[in-house]
């Protein structure tokens, strides 16, 4: 097997017998075609290369024994010629230099030549010349010196490695990039210079492009060297096979360009698509309603578990109970309603937490009590045994912490419209990395979004609350027990996000014995609609105590509501008599009551409808009808059986099924009613009132 030297190429034996090894052709003396000739002391040409005829265009029986500046020299350059080569013969022995020469087909052309005196055993003298192109070798010499210079001067590193992927030049660029000198380089393979380097991947990459012959370019790489072992950098290396001119693989040629700030500037910029991703996706899943503990549930499920390990969600009571959260001293202490928590798995972490619902009072040393009262973000990237105390409410639940293997805690103000509602509390278990300053800035931006979600719903709740309180005030107490009847009724507020609206109902005492039932709706939601719904009925009661029919009332009430701001509302006003078993009723607008007569299926009332209050000018027009005993009479709102996904001839079908049933109680009927109609996710109140004739009873 032939011996190969570093650069891939044949070697000579160095022990016993010298042997000859053939070059292949086209290497760089072929390249530049050095052609010699044999000049005798006359200057008559004795010897003449193939070269030389190539060079020269003249064979050798055309020159052999002729001078060779009668073939070679035009006549002006003779003298010229002749007294150089004395110069050769008798004086320095040799000379160097570019000189014109006569080619065969006439042309001058410049040729590089080097001459020098020979000296044969008997004493003759001799001159050998050997020439070649200028032009050619000139453009070697640039081409050299280009890419010595370029190699030597270029800020890329640059690298040769031999047919065995063994360093065989490497420029100072690389040197630096590496932390290693040339000497270090050179005879090593990649994994021995290099090895703290994804070395497999780099030599596979050699591997193929040394094989296949196909470059491979800007191979993207991150790793560290010993130029500088603390930081992660990242290149870019590309991978091209050396021939030589005859088309012999001699090597492999790579280039690395150090873009460790285009990587970061790419990562920093993925990272800040990947938080605008994030924060746009929490503004989708978070605050859906205007449940407070809802919202907070959302915000703690959503940083679970890419996020964070354990999430919690901590609310000042003080919030909570309407009183604005103001700056405390630094030695405050701080008391918390838990919201919500939410864990990506299993963890006695979540022991640690405060159990949602509880209240819980922190000193001014935790950690969560420091991040309200400053309204800054805490962060514990890496926690120790010390910081436990001042992150859990007590000596059990740091224990549980220490478990559980927190290592790493942030806590961020919940801030809106510039007030502290509480804190997003965060813990990492068993995600490796810590919490860093980006997490701190994302963390932020999630909470500021949250917070004014959480802060909608505070305020959502506190208004319900008061609209409640007033609708429930203004609606009857007790069950009003008229003569000849007897009376069952409910209200409900919306069940989607306990939305109080302005339906009522009412059974009130007219003279003669009668009764009058109401049920309406004023269209709106929240304490203006309780308002105005409290004012109608107040109107109603009033109107009753006139024993006018229920036409009239309702045209009374019509301009009633005129007066009162862009307010339009639904009635049905029903006047029964128990001494002649009758009743009159008007409707506004109002879906039509249900009609159970004693062996009869049930119907909806065939009314004239009329236009809803408010609107004015339009009459209104009462019905009488004849009830015997045991016969029922429905009155509801619209909440009680429009939806979203059914016709209302629908709806009302379904209604009539579920009052088939006569012998059910009034009580019963009602819960019947609610349960099978009832949307869960119903987003509109709900007043409902069952008459039915008793015998007459006389009151008092």
């Amino acid at each position: 097997m032939e011996d190969t030297d570093a650069e891939g190429g044949p070697a000579m034996s160095t022990g016993g017998a010298a042997r000859s090894v053939p070059s292949e052709p086209g290497g760089l003396l072929d390249l530049l075609s050095l052609a010699a000739a044999v000049l005798d002391s006359d200057g008559r040409i004795v010897l003449w290369s193939p070269q030389a005829q190539e060079l020269f265009g003249w064979s050798p029986e055309e020159v052999l024994g002729r001078s060779a500046a009668q073939v070679l020299v035009a006549e002006e350059h003779v003298g010229a010629v002749l007294e150089l080569f004395g110069e050769v013969m008798e004086g320095s022995g040799s000379w160097a230099g570019v000189f014109p020469v006569r080619h065969k087909d006439g042309s001058i052309r410049p040729m590089e030549f080097r001459n020098m005196r020979l000296q044969d055993q008997q004493g003759g003298l001799y001159a050998l010349g050997i020439a070649a192109d200028a032009a050619t070798l000139r453009g070697v010499e640039r081409d050299l010196a280009l890419s010595a210079r370029l190699v030597a001067q270029s800020p890329i590193g640059l690298a040769v490695l031999g047919a065995d992927l063994r360093y065989v030049l490497v420029n100072p660029a690389l040197e630096r990039i590496n932390g290693l000198s040339a000497g270090e380089h050179l005879g090593r393979t990649v994994r021995e210079a290099l090895p703290f380097l994804d070395v497999d991947a780099i030599e596979s990459a050699m591997d193929q492009v040394l094989a296949s012959g196909a470059a491979l370019v800007d191979e993207f790489t991150v790793g560290r060297t010993r130029a500088d072992p603390d930081t992660e950098r990242a290149w870019r290396a590309s991978y091209f096979r050396l021939e030589d001119p005859a088309g012999r693989v001699i090597g492999l040629a790579t280039s690395v360009v150090d873009v460790t700030e285009q990587h970061r500037a790419a990562t920093e910029a993925a990272a800040g698509r990947r938080r605008l991703a994030l924060i746009a996706r929490a503004s989708v899943q978070i605050g859906t309603t205007l449940d407070l503990d809802r919202t907070a549930r959302e915000l703690a499920d959503f940083v679970v578990p890419d996020f964070a390990d354990v999430a919690a969600v901590d609310v000042l009571d003080s919030v909570l109970n309407g009183r604005p959260s103001s700056a405390a001293p630094d030695t405050a202490p701080a008391t918390f309603r838990a919201l919500a928590v939410a864990a990506a798995h299993a963890t006695e972490a979540v022991r640690a937490a405060d159990p949602t619902g509880e209240i819980a009072k922190y000193d001014a040393d935790r950690l969560v009590t420091r991040c309200v009262t400053t309204g800054r973000p805490v962060l514990v990237a890496h926690v120790e045994a010390w910081d436990l105390p001042r992150i859990a409410r007590d000596d059990e639940a740091a224990a549980l912490l220490a478990q559980a293997g927190l290592h790493s805690y942030l806590a961020v103000p919940l801030i809106a419209r510039g007030e502290v509602l509480g804190a997003l509390d965060l813990k990492r278990t068993d995600h490796p990395l810590p919490f860093d300053d980006d997490d701190v800035v994302l963390a932020g931006e999630l909470a500021a979004r949250a917070a004014v979600c959480i802060d909608n719903a505070r305020w959502y709740q506190s208004q319900r609350h008061a609209a409640l309180t007033l609708q429930r005030h203004l609606l009857p107490h007790r069950p009003p027990q008229p003569v000849g009847l007897t009376v069952a009724y409910r209200y409900q507020p919306a069940a989607a996000v306990g939305e109080v609206g302005g339906d009522w109902f009412d059974a009130i005492p007219v003279s003669g014995d009668k009764t009058a039932l109401v049920v309406g709706d004023v269209m709106g939601s929240g304490i203006n609609a309780a308002a105005t719904m409290g004012q109608l009925r107040t109107a109603t009661r009033t109107l009753a105590g006139l024993d006018l029919d229920p036409a009239q009332v309702l045209h009374h009430l019509d301009r009633t509501t005129q007066g009162l701001d862009e307010t339009i509302a639904t009635c049905v006003y029903a006047v029964f008599d128990p001494h002649r078993a009758r009743c009159r009723i008007a409707t506004a607008g109002h879906l039509p009551p249900v009609l159970i007569r004693r062996g009869r299926a049930p119907e909806l009332l065939e009314l004239p409808t009329g236009a809803p209050l408010g609107v004015g000018g339009v009459p209104f027009v009462a019905t009488g009808l004849d009830l015997g005993l045991g016969d029922r009479m429905v009155l509801y709102t619209d909440g009680l059986v429009e939806t979203r996904d059914q016709p209302i001839d629908t709806r009302l079908g379904i209604l009539l099924d579920l009052l088939a049933d006569p012998g059910l109680p009034l009580e019963a009927t009602c819960d019947r009613l609610l349960s099978a109609l009832r949307d869960p996710d119903g987003h509109d109140d709900v007043a409902l009132l069952i008459a039915q004739v008793e015998p007459h009873r006389p009151a008092g």
